[in-house]
């Protein structure tokens, strides 16, 4: 990402945050489910991040998100991925999830605001942020399934 094009998203994403209505616009949700290994069924509601521009802008600045909110990222091939918390006010859990809905690895509890990098565990099709706490609030673990009419066909 180019300079500019990183300081317009930033700025894009900081005049959002200072809106009136910043944290009260109606993004397009789509449901989104885990299916725990202990038999619970956890329903989500998300945003989607499908470009590039929206998966680097991803929950920037935003200072709220509901409990049963997040974004899912999502990517066009398997790969490796790194997230980092830079721009991001709130703490947040990142499910990385493989093609075929299985959650490879899950970092809990990402610092607010750090450039530390996040990577997953291996080649991921998704990524899923959700409040920080949730995955250890609801017993979310590595192996269990998300389903989720976004994700990538295959697997």
């Amino acid at each position: 990402m180019t300079a500019m094009r990183r300081f317009l998203a930033c700025l894009l994403g900081f005049l959002l945050a200072l809106s009136p209505a910043a944290g009260h616009a109606a993004p397009d949700l789509t449901p989104l489910t885990i299916q725990t290994a202990a038999g619970q069924s956890l329903a989500f509601r998300v945003e989607l991040a499908r470009t590039e521009a929206e998966r680097e802008l991803g929950l920037m600045y935003r200072q709220k998100l509901a409990p049963d909110a997040g974004m899912l990222f999502l990517y066009p091939t398997d790969r490796p991925v790194a997230f980092w918390m830079k721009n991001t006010l709130i703490p947040l859990d990142m499910l990385f999830i493989k093609r075929d809905g299985t959650i490879l690895s899950i970092a809990e509890r990402a610092v607010p605001l750090s450039e530390a990098t996040i990577p997953s565990a291996g080649p991921v099709a998704a990524v899923l942020e959700l409040n920080g706490g949730t995955v250890s609030h609801l017993g979310i673990k590595p192996g269990d399934r998300v389903e989720c009419e976004a994700l990538p066909p295959g697997g």
